[in-house]
């Protein structure tokens, strides 16, 4: 199945193609009702099915599906918000075929037990629901009864990932031939539980209605850009990063970037860091060499080698860290910015703009995205649009963090990241990303390939990691994650 997401027009134009192509519509319909239906039964092979139909063609959907799951044995009731509204063609067709009773959705009753379809509205959605509509839902929310929803849980706005009232919990969401915004941005993702591509008939027209310029980041997408050793390989050919500390007293943030900077592959890294902190990082590391410097100049010249630097975590928001950060973008260096390396540009995107003449990577979570984007998230329709604005802005890849953390390119490349879990919310595991980020770009990736591989590693470390981890303990699961893509890489080695 396709990584690409689309916005819901998008998903209409592929249906033209589709129907252009020779399949009707109301086959298209005829396989969203029978995929719905076929996951539920297998997912919740047990209890009453509660069918909620909507006056769209969502409600049509619900009805081939209540038709299926009745074919399958299953004691289907179904509950018809508009039983008299007009419907198209298709949900004609599909009411028509539907045998067994219907029922007005006021009459609705919940039973412990029941298994609920939600089919009442679907991604066209972008107003709080009301009515009948919205004492049904806020019924199923409140009797804990299994829920699966039709193309996106009814309350929730398809294309921007927004819940602009009350809305459906689903268990399973079943879509069509592709995901959603909504599926992958919050809060609107929490709302759909786990999300089941279906195809339908579409599939084919997907990638080339989506252009690649919006995607669920997975392997599929930077996999084949790894570098891995061979046996010509030794460390100077695997890439050399840098790291800049902070002052003594705040070195601990680079050196875990370091570590998972080796980690990543980077042949070698350097810690690079104040002369009143040489004693406590040297002491402190093994692997990683270090060097101090004492001004840009010899900074620069530090890291006059290296394939890539990172910079800011735990640097401090001073002159000196913006000092330094220029000194290197000046000098034409691979960056990774992050922390107080963003910070110290507060509501200038303009000026660092302006500064960065080789590849970079910004690393904000949202409220160092607001210091130097102020307004932008406001005004954008949702998270990815307003990282991929950021990233038109300030001309380098954007890393904008959290549950659905948003890597985009300059060139309009998004892609949304699900693959993790929330106990990557701790002190430290952004500096592990920084440095994961900054290892890839040292051996040669591309900047959003680099970035969209280390938010995935990062998230595949946490969810091996689980529950209580540190920051400290995604390395050992890094260890874990890089193996499994070695292995997907190489199944005969």
């Amino acid at each position: 199945m396709t990584s690409a997401i689309l916005t819901c027009d998008q998903v209409r134009a592929a249906e033209r193609r589709a129907v252009d192509a020779g399949i009707s519509l109301w086959a298209l319909m005829r396989k969203a009702g029978q995929a719905c239906a076929d996951v539920l039964h297998a997912e919740f092979p047990d209890g009453r099915v509660i069918v909620l139909a909507g006056p769209g063609n969502n409600g049509g959907d619900a009805f081939v599906a209540a038709q299926r799951l009745r074919d399958l044995g299953r004691n289907v009731w179904v509950f018809d918000l508009a039983p008299t509204a007009e419907r198209s063609d298709e949900g004609n067709i599909a009411l028509g075929e539907l045998s067994g009773p219907r029922q007005p959705l006021e009459d609705l009753r919940l039973q412990p037990g029941d298994v609920v379809l939600d089919g009442l509205f679907g991604t066209g959605l972008s107003r709080p629901l009301e009515g009948e509509a919205l004492w049904a839902v806020e019924q199923v929310n409140a009797s804990g009864a299994k829920v699966v929803a039709i193309d996106v849980p009814s309350g929730v706005n398809g294309d921007v990932g927004a819940v602009p009232g009350v809305a459906i919990r689903a268990d399973v969401t079943v879509t069509f031939c592709c995901k959603k915004p909504a599926h992958v941005l919050q809060p609107a993702a929490s709302q759909c539980g786990d999300v089941v591509p279906a195809e339908i008939g579409f599939g084919p027209f997907v990638d080339e209605i989506g252009g690649g310029l919006f995607s669920e980041n997975a392997p599929a997408l930077w996999a084949s850009a790894l570098q891995w050793p061979d046996v010509n390989s030794h460390k100077h050919k695997r890439g050399r990063l840098a790291v800049v500390t902070g002052p003594i007293n705040q070195t601990g943030a680079a050196r875990l970037a370091a570590r998972s900077g080796l980690r990543a592959g980077a042949g070698q890294v350097r810690l690079l860091c104040p002369p009143s902190a040489l004693v406590v990082v040297a002491s402190a590391v093994m692997s990683p060499l270090t060097n101090s410097f004492r001004d840009t100049h010899e900074l620069v010249a530090l890291t006059d080698d290296a394939d890539a630097v990172v910079i800011g975590p735990a640097a401090g928001v001073t002159d000196a860290t913006r000092a330094n950060v220029e000194a290197l973008a000046k000098a034409d260096r691979v960056l990774v910015l992050d922390a107080d390396a963003i910070t110290v540009f507060k509501g200038e995107a303009e000026t660092l703009s302006g500064l960065l003449e080789g590849p970079a990577v910004l690393t904000p979570h949202m409220g160092e995205f607001e210091r130097l984007f102020p307004g932008l998230a406001e005004t954008s329709a949702h998270k990815a649009d307003a990282a991929r604005e950021a990233a038109r802005l300030v001309g380098a890849v954007v890393v904008l963090k959290g549950a659905d953390t948003a890597i985009a390119a300059p060139d309009g490349r998004v892609a949304v990241n699900t693959h993790a879990t929330p106990f990557l919310a701790t002190a430290g595991s952004g500096d592990v990303l920084a440095g994961l980020i900054g290892g890839l770009l040292a051996q040669g990736l591309e900047a959003f390939e680099a970035a969209c591989a280390g938010v995935w590693m990062h998230g595949d470390a946490g969810l091996r990691a689980g529950p209580g981890l540190m920051a400290e303990d995604l390395d050992e699961a890094l260890r874990e994650t890089i193996r499994a893509l070695y292995v997907a890489a190489h199944p005969l080695t």
